[in-house]
């Protein structure tokens, strides 16, 4: 087993903008991944996976009832859609880029897969 798997072989997610700031949800396929992620995705994680973008201030936000969390990042979008000079100037693609994220690969994966 590898010791380490992309975040997108456990979770699903989404993003857009907020102004210059972006959110970035992350939403787990099962209850497994949902526990497992509130451990490994922690604030400092997703900036430090983000650090490209510079953000001022990451901060998460807990989701149960979806079995997500939402990550903020402040100042990453270079003015904001009407401002920006970004191809992604909207933050739609950092959902995206998150799932590529390595995550240490947990004993029981079986159980965090998509059903």
């Amino acid at each position: 087993m590898p010791n380490t798997i992309p975040l997108g072989e456990i979770a699903h997610a989404r993003s857009g903008d907020k102004g210059n700031h972006a959110n970035v949800g992350v939403i787990a396929w099962t209850d497994a991944g949902y526990e497992y992620l509130g451990r490994v995705l922690t604030e400092s994680r997703v900036a430090e996976f983000f650090l490209p973008l510079r953000p001022k201030q990451v901060q998460r936000y807990e989701l149960p009832g979806i079995r997500g969390y939402n990550f903020m990042l402040s100042d990453v979008l270079g003015g904001g859609a009407s401002r920006s000079l970004r191809i992604d100037s909207q933050g739609k693609t950092l959902g995206v880029a998150i799932l590529g994220m390595e995550v240490p690969a947990p004993p029981n994966v079986a159980e965090m897969l998509r059903p």
